[in-house]
């Protein structure tokens, strides 16, 4: 049995990125959309605006962009299983997604980082190359 109670409640749009798990409190998820890093049915927003089932959200989480279509509409955070059900990434997001993860990946294998810190006489070797 589905309440009907709760699909007509209104959410606000950083109660509803906290709910479906993009950010880990609410005032992240507020800070970003004052930031102008989320953007709604491809406009900027406000923290309250009433979220709707069907809208595209388009956000920045950590160095990739995400956009996702709005399923369920929930003011409760729940675990992530079942947090996945409010929301569905679209094709082109995950494309992207995937193609960024590899050139990270790719680029990770040709600069890699030291295995330990340079000591004193490899820090004055490194500052004298530097500065010729």
């Amino acid at each position: 049995m589905s309440n009907p109670a709760q699909s007509s409640t209104q959410v606000r749009l950083d109660k509803w990125l906290w709910a479906a798990r993009f950010y880990k409190t609410r005032s992240l998820a507020r800070d970003q959309i004052d930031g102008g890093k989320v953007h709604y049915n491809g406009q900027r927003t406000k923290p309250g605006k009433a979220v709707e089932v069907g809208a595209l959200v388009r956000f920045w989480q950590g160095q990739d962009e995400r956009e996702v279509r709005v399923l369920e509409v929930s003011e409760q955070r729940k675990s992530a299983p079942l947090a996945q059900q409010l929301y569905e990434e679209t094709e082109a997001s995950l494309k992207k997604r995937a193609e960024n993860s590899e050139a990270r990946r790719f680029n990770s294998q040709f600069a890699p980082s030291p295995e330990r810190r340079p000591d004193k006489q490899e820090r004055r070797q490194l500052i004298r190359v530097k500065q010729s």
